[in-house]
């Protein structure tokens, strides 16, 4: 691993946070968003390692926006962001509320953070992810709220946002002992059922195949993305900027032949709402540090 890598990727990850929390207002519009804070990665030195999550309310993750997006920020706002550099990443997330001091919204984002803020003052190289697990989802139900069970954090490599273990948001027995390595912690709270199911397409995709394809347009198309993107998520918004329309075409072509996988959007099941956050640990053999504070 390269370590100075993983750790300026995690500070610029932490100065666009701070910068996200500085600007986002209600009903500012979410591709204005977007757009701001992947362009504040890029100005600092890195590159996203995936679209930017906008997520609203029962809306759990995979909303990142369309490139005609007109939808606006509002009720609780999950923002979830990435940076790379040469491969090495950082993923953060943090939510907002967005509706003027709703009670529901606070509560649920001070249950998230603290789960993520008990969660990392435990984990280290040797620990079973049962006990994160278990620590995550005691800090929940001493809140009164549940864990999404079928979501949590990951192992995180180069070039490989979810690479081997992944760690659970409650016990589920697995015991998996954590290596020397780069993971994520990633909470996630509602006080409805703690499921998603999948929703409409996320306009978010990653590419698992480069067979040739007839079509030119999508040929090129191809060739971009695996150039560009190879192993990371990227999105429709972010081609139709270098192709134009015709880029939605290629893609849906792309898809159908089995080039790319096109993620959902992820829904709480009972359509209640949901709080996310969010950092990345480097462990090493013995320390700790947390890449995006």
């Amino acid at each position: 691993m390269e370590k100075d890598k993983i750790i300026q990727a995690g500070k610029i990850a932490s100065e666009v946070k701070a910068y996200a929390k500085s600007f986002i207002q209600p009903g500012m519009p979410l591709l204005e968003i977007a757009e701001k804070i992947e362009a504040k990665i890029i100005e600092l030195g890195g590159l996203p390692a995936f679209p930017v999550n906008l997520s609203i309310n029962e809306i759990a993750a995979h909303y990142t926006p369309s490139h005609d997006d007109t939808n606006v920020a509002q009720g609780l706002l999950k923002v979830d962001l990435g940076v790379h550099i040469d491969g090495w990443i950082a993923d953060t997330a943090f939510s907002l509320d967005l509706e003027n001091g709703n009670s529901e919204n606070i509560n649920l984002i001070r249950a998230a953070e603290q789960a993520l803020e008990n969660a990392k003052s435990i984990i280290k190289t040797g620990m079973s992810t049962d006990e994160i697990g278990k620590e995550i989802h005691r800090t929940r139900i001493s809140s009164n709220f549940n864990p999404i069970v079928n979501l949590s954090g990951h192992e995180i490599d180069q070039y490989d946002l979810h690479a081997g273990i992944t760690i659970p948001n409650f016990n589920d027995t697995k015991n998996k002992i954590l290596k020397k390595g780069i993971y994520a912690i990633e909470p996630f709270v509602t006080a409805g059922s703690g499921k998603v199911h999948d929703g409409k397409p996320s306009g978010i995709y990653l590419k698992i195949e480069s067979k040739n394809v007839r079509s030119p347009v999508a040929r090129e198309v191809l060739e971009y993305i695996i150039d560009e993107y190879g192993t990371l998520p990227f999105c429709s918004r972010w081609l139709v900027k270098i192709f134009g329309t015709k880029a939605l075409i290629a893609l849906k072509q792309l898809e159908e032949q089995g080039n790319l996988y096109h993620f959902p959007q992820l829904i709480e099941s009972s359509r209640r709402k949901v709080a996310q956050a969010e950092d990345t640990v480097l462990l090493e053999k013995d320390k700790t540090i947390i890449t995006t504070e």
